[in-house]
């Protein structure tokens, strides 16, 4: 993480992705699929990889499909580090 001195302030800025809900059967947690891609180092061809992230969510409404934006914060469980910020685009019915 890193921090900027502002005057009297310290401004912590977060670590943030973005990814598809694929599971919310939890009460007040999503399971936040990122996908992103990386250059093999043999084959010079990009690969997807993608993470599984659980995500704290108190926005109302997110269901699966809906694309969303999550950032980094303290530990809220066993495997819970993340929380839902915004809804970027709802799932298409």
């Amino acid at each position: 993480m890193s921090e900027e001195i502002t005057g009297s302030e310290k401004v912590t800025r977060r670590a943030e992705k973005i990814g598809t809900v694929t599971s919310d059967k939890m009460m007040k947690t999503v399971v936040v699929r990122v996908d992103r891609l990386v250059k093999h180092p043999t084959y010079k061809r990009y690969v997807r990889r993608r993470s599984k992230f659980m995500a704290h969510n108190e926005i109302e409404g997110v269901s699966i499909g809906d694309e969303v934006r999550i950032q980094e914060t303290r530990p809220l469980s066993a495997r819970k580090r993340w929380q839902v910020v915004a809804v970027l685009r709802k799932a298409s019915k």
